[in-house]
């Protein structure tokens, strides 16, 4: 096979345990079955990383990858994974942060960096051009992310890119995050697993060109891409609120998540929109690689200025903790971004201590003195700074809300709203039987990048559970993960109708391969269950497949769906149907038979 471009088919392995890089040439073969970004963090992780490994142990690994399809001539290609397993799982887990770390990662040589061991003291690992070295981050340690990653480039050079960890990370919060250019790699607590490794910072700059099999062609096609997107009805909606215009459209279908769940309306959602934020805190948009639409949105409250809130932040910090303030959004959102968290488990691990403290489960004795109420800003706050320091309450609360759930009893466990371990993004699934398949089945844990379904139950109807939802379901695991795979954005194609027949065009321009969406989709399949095999490994069974009793239980309280729960009966049987599809035996374990036709009985290694 000759490859022509879009790789550069080389990894830095780096251990921290020695302070040593080694360079690595990395097989076709290996390249092109697993794409890129997650595909090749799974494969490495599932080949190198032993089942008795402990996230936190030197042993485990951090993949960071972007894609072949990063750094190129094609829109909003600047997304980074970063690939590893979690602490708040104990699974395969993965992050991805968009800006620009991984076109300067493959500008400086590398398509992906493996890092392995830990080291004695807090460390920065520089990749300069394919020179590494190890920097004292001695004066770093202890420093808030924003803080840190603008003092990393005020000592390198602005040129640089960077991943950073906060306090949060330092201190092994179990859903710590990776700052990458003031976005946030935030989910499966990777920058707790870089914390363990006393890695501070990567800094990467690069000169070197990426290939290109046939550039002209790539610059035609995103030149078409371009014309669709800008032309958009969606685009300007787009660029001055990004994500948060979904605020309204969450509340007016009975979807957005209030005060831990409870219910699925907010009476103020309309002061954490994005009209309010347009009316009062916006400074202005920010955009990715080559991105036309430039979706992130700065904000202002008082002297601090935030890249976000995003829809996720306002759902699960703003209705989750019954916020009724965009500048209290916004502030709340910048606290979880200088210490380094992730504000979706932040905000489900504090609303499920809030309802328990209104329950009467927890005192004033046990949270250090804080009223922990619904609405509450300043318990908001000082909640999110003990969480990151460890501090008395905070501590519990590190760890993530289904081990806090264990701690504080009174058989909270019941609305502790997690699915393997991970907290559940911003959707209320109680009316949504294909978005309620889809957090049960993700292999990271509820996520809604896996497999966004809810407007598939809004387009045939909110209680039918049929095959077709199935179906649905297992089609969005393929290609919204395809996404990370190649590095590029995903938003083109699901919120501005972007064919996605043009992502296998800039894959066979860049490569050289001729190449098929069908294929893509194929070779993420085979990623998928490449990832359910990792998790059986590590003890995964059949019952994680599920979701909080809540979500079965607790009637929807108001509103157009009032009354509404997810049917038990009804969802075990499209659970049963999900596995028969997938080529899985009755405990969701693939069969023989699926992994020799998906070719993962004889899957190359990273240079084999």
């Amino acid at each position: 096979m000759k490859m022509v471009g879009g790789y550069m088919l080389k990894a830095l392995r780096v251990n921290l345990s020695k302070l040593k890089a080694l360079i690595q040439g990395v097989s076709e073969r290996f390249a092109v079955e697993f794409i890129g970004g997650r595909g090749w963090g799974a494969k490495i992780l599932y080949d190198e990383v032993e089942s008795w490994v402990h996230p936190f142990s030197p042993e485990n690994k951090i993949v960071v990858a972007g894609g072949p399809l990063s750094g190129l001539t094609i829109p909003c290609s600047g997304k980074t994974n970063f690939s590893t397993i979690s602490p708040l799982t104990n699974l395969y887990g993965d992050s991805n942060a968009g800006g620009k770390f991984s076109c300067e990662l493959k500008k400086s040589g590398f398509d992906a960096l493996i890092i392995e061991g830990s080291a004695e003291k807090p460390v920065i690992l520089v990749v300069d051009d394919g020179r590494v070295s190890f920097k004292d981050a001695s004066t770093l340690w202890g420093m808030p992310s924003l803080d840190a990653e603008k003092a990393l480039k005020e000592e390198l050079g602005d040129d640089f890119q960077t991943a950073v960890i906060g306090p949060a990370g330092e201190n092994l919060v179990k859903y710590a995050a990776i700052t990458c250019g003031g976005r946030q790699a935030a989910r499966c607590g990777v920058g707790a697993v870089m914390g363990s490794k006393r890695l501070k910072a990567i800094a990467v700059r690069g000169d070197k060109p990426i290939p290109e099999a046939e550039p002209e062609s790539l610059k035609e096609m995103f030149r078409e891409a371009v014309r669709w997107i800008i032309n958009h009805p969606a685009f300007n909606l787009w660029k001055r609120q990004g994500t948060m215009q979904s605020v309204n459209w969450a509340n007016e279908v009975s979807c957005l998540p209030t005060r831990n769940f409870q219910e699925a309306t907010f009476e103020d959602f309309m002061k954490i929109n994005g009209d309010s934020m347009e009316a009062s805190t916006r400074l202005r948009n920010k955009g990715c690689h080559l991105c036309p639409i430039r979706c992130g949105q700065v904000n202002r409250v008082g002297d601090v200025v935030v890249e976000g809130p995003e829809y996720e932040t306002a759902a699960m910090l703003g209705s989750n903790c019954a916020l009724s303030s965009v500048e209290d959004l916004v502030y709340a959102n910048y606290l979880c971004d200088q210490y380094g968290l992730d504000t979706i488990s932040t905000g489900n691990t504090i609303a499920f201590a809030m309802e328990c403290f209104e329950r009467g489960y927890l005192t004033k004795t046990e949270t250090d003195g804080i009223k922990l109420r619904f609405g509450s800003v300043e318990a908001l706050n000082e909640m999110i700074r003990r969480i990151a320091y460890r501090k008395g309450f905070g501590a519990i609360l590190a760890e993530g809300v289904r081990v806090a759930s264990v701690k504080i009893g009174h058989s909270s466990e019941r609305f502790s709203m997690h699915v393997k371990g991970l907290e559940i993004s911003g959707y209320d699934v109680r009316a949504a039987p294909a978005m309620a398949l889809a957090y049960a089945t993700a292999d990271i844990g509820a996520h809604h990048n896996r497999a966004w379904a809810i407007t598939y139950d809004l387009k045939v109807g909110r209680e039918t559970y049929g095959e077709d939802k199935v179906r649905w379901v297992i089609y969005l695991q393929h290609i919204r993960p395809m996404f990370d795979c190649l590095g590029v954005c995903r938003f083109p194609w699901v919120e501005l109708d972007l064919d996605p027949n043009y992502y296998a065009k800039f894959y066979t321009y860049a490569t050289g391969l001729k190449t098929s969406l069908e294929q893509l989709l194929a070779r993420s399949e085979k990623i998928w269950n490449l990832t359910r095999l990792i998790n059986l490994r590590r003890g995964l069974r059949a019952e994680e497949d599920w979701l909080p009793a809540r979500v079965f239980e607790d009637p929807i309280p108001s509103g157009p769906l009032k009354g509404l729960t997810l049917n038990r009966e009804a969802f075990t049987q499209m659970l049963k149907k999900y596995y028969e599809l997938r080529g899985w035996d009755e405990r969701g374990i693939p069969t023989r038979a699926k992994l020799e036709e998906l070719g993962l009985l004889d899957a190359p290694s990273l240079t084999s």
